[in-house]
């Protein structure tokens, strides 16, 4: 046990210190950051700036303003893709209707909606958005100029939560999102300088329309998915910090919990769906991708492991207990957090009693 013990913690320490730190000193010594410089005048990139949408009508007018309002120096076009949506999305958008092509489909899911929007597009590069974030002002400009680097195949921004900022968040989890949100475009920004990020924000990210493949309908990380194709082509995918776009985080730690399940479920899917990730010939990223990605999904097995390996180690030595006691503890204070953040979510006024009709249901 005292194997399994030591294997599941060096595991879990590889890939929240120690990878992180390789990366650091990776991307100091190497730092090749793209040779990222503007357009001649007149020769910006014709782009195609897709969002896939369901009942966003509401949201729809003032996001297509934030993209109108985009200095951006070239040619461009927006594409909504209505996915099955009953809010009439080409009514609410009054009369910025002809300013965007609106294509609008039955219910089938956001995949098949960006693959709509990338057949329809006539751009060289697809910049793809949702209608709930903004961008901020020259974020087009900064994110496109990443393409004058004939390497790079995507570029993603930054999406910065507004519990990243001094503004108040409704969200009960905002701290903590925030902080690990910070950690995780640290490491972003760490991989793209040695090569290439992992995968894109899917609020701000542009990829060469001659790279795009079409997704599986049931794809649950476009984002990751569409990139990595781009990686495995040859090209780079970068991580631009100057490139932002605004949102909000989860509002409870339920919504956060649905997010990173979702994100989980997607990177076990992407392994079947290009298992070429998985061979170090064919990835010219593997060691990021594995330890970043495929390290993300053994850390909870690892964390299973590691307490059962405690657990029975426990009674042969102190040092067992005293991590059996210290995991104990710590998964005590998450239940304990996760119950006060639902109580929190009911608001106030709520009587915490048993309901009166149900009293009788054992």
């Amino acid at each position: 046990m005292s194997v399994l013990f030591w294997v599941s913690a060096f595991a879990i320490v590889y890939v929240y210190a120690v990878y992180p730190a390789l990366v650091g000193v990776w991307a100091r010594l190497a730092d090749r950051r793209p040779r990222k410089r503007p357009f001649p005048p007149g020769r910006w990139p014709f782009i195609s700036i897709v969002i896939a949408a369901r009942n966003e009508a509401a949201r729809l007018a003032a996001r297509v303003a934030n993209l109108l309002e985009q200095d951006y120096p070239g040619p461009r076009e927006i594409i909504i893709v209505s996915d099955g949506s009953i809010d009439s999305p080409g009514a609410a958008l009054g009369p910025l209707r002809d300013c965007v092509t609106l294509i609008e489909l039955p219910p089938g899911g956001k995949p098949l909606a960006l693959n709509a929007g990338a057949l329809a597009a006539r751009g060289d590069v697809l910049v793809f958005a949702d209608a709930r974030q903004r961008f901020a002002s020259g974020a087009l400009v900064e994110l496109i100029a990443n393409f004058s680097d004939p390497q790079v195949g995507a570029a993603t921004g930054e999406l910065l939560l507004d519990c990243e900022t001094d503004a108040p968040s409704p969200s009960t989890v905002g701290d903590g999102v925030g902080l690990y949100w910070k950690y995780e475009k640290w490491l972003r920004r760490h991989e793209s300088r040695v090569w290439s990020t992992l995968g894109a924000t899917g609020a701000i990210y542009a990829l060469r329309r001659s790279l795009w493949r079409p997704l599986p309908a049931d794809t649950l990380v476009d984002d990751v998915l569409a990139p990595m194709r781009a990686v495995l082509a040859g090209s780079r995918i970068v991580f631009d910090e100057r490139a932002v776009a605004f949102d909000c985080a989860a509002p409870d730690a339920a919504a956060e919990a649905r997010r990173k399940t979702r994100t989980l479920a997607g990177n076990y899917q992407i392994l079947a769906q290009e298992p070429r990730l998985l061979l170090p010939f064919a990835n010219p990223v593997w060691l990021q991708y594995m330890s970043h990605k495929v390290g993300r999904l053994v850390v909870p097995w690892a964390l299973v492991t590691l307490f059962l390996a405690s657990a029975a180690a426990a009674p042969s030595h102190w040092f067992y207990a005293v991590a059996l006691a210290a995991q104990a503890g710590f998964y005590g204070l998450a239940a304990l957090g996760a119950w006060m953040d639902r109580q929190q979510a009911r608001g106030p006024g709520v009587e915490m009693t048993t309901p009166i009709g149900a009293r009788g249901a054992r």
